[in-house]
């Protein structure tokens, strides 16, 4: 019987990727964050200037890929990437790499290779209806588009980037209509997903939420 796996969906700065690791780390479960590897790739592109529009580069820039995720942080090439493939030119090119079918398929098995004992908590945009449709939790995590730039204007500022809130704001929405709209796997709630608005919430209350709908469905199996 395949080992459990949670799957956390969401919109850019919905705070999946901070939830999702916390509910593995609470579980002793492994983490994916997949977002991670079309950053990687988009980065890729954009060292070697490739255009992330372009499909048969990425894709082959994909199947390449040799990332080493070690003691929380991101090699590539031997570079520790952990913080430029956070910049926001980096996750711009990533939306747009990332609606490029081929490159979603030439990473398809390395995200499925992830799950494995005693579990895994994987985030993500198509998580719980591409990748795992058979994952026993399934969440779409959200929240507005002005609490999402807030967040991600705090993140910015604390690194000590500037940032201007408006801009955020309406990159945000750009990436949002871009993400729905895509052909591959748009950014959309699976059929049989828990939606979890958290624009009110913190993180800990957001953990505590989803923990608590685990529960309830292994109760009810």
């Amino acid at each position: 019987m395949p080992c459990e796996v949670i799957a956390i969906d969401g919109p850019t700065a919905s705070g999946k990727g901070t939830v999702a690791s916390l509910v593995a780390e609470r579980l002793g479960f492994h983490y994916l964050d997949s977002g991670a590897l079309y950053r990687l790739t988009a980065y890729a592109a954009l060292k070697h200037g490739v255009d992330p529009d372009d499909e048969t580069a990425c894709e082959a820039i994909a199947r390449g890929l040799a990332p080493e995720f070690r003691g929380g942080r991101i090699f590539l090439e031997g570079e520790d990437v952990t913080s430029a493939i956070r910049a926001e030119a980096v996750g711009i090119a990533a939306s747009r790499t990332a609606a490029l079918p081929a490159v979603r398929r030439a990473l398809l098995s390395v995200q499925r290779a992830a799950r494995r004992a005693p579990g895994l908590v994987a985030d993500g945009r198509d998580m719980a209806y591409v990748v795992f449709p058979d994952a026993s939790l399934k969440v779409f995590l959200t929240a507005s588009p002005r609490a999402r730039a807030q967040r991600r204007y705090k993140q910015l500022i604390d690194k000590g980037i500037s940032a201007n809130l408006c801009d955020l704001t309406r990159d945000l929405s750009e990436r949002d209509r871009r993400d729905r709209e895509r052909a591959a796997a748009p950014c959309l709630p699976a059929l049989d997903a828990h939606i979890l608005d958290n624009s009110g919430l913190t993180i800990e209350e957001t953990v505590a939420v989803i923990l608590a709908w685990r529960e309830r469905a292994r109760a009810a199996a």
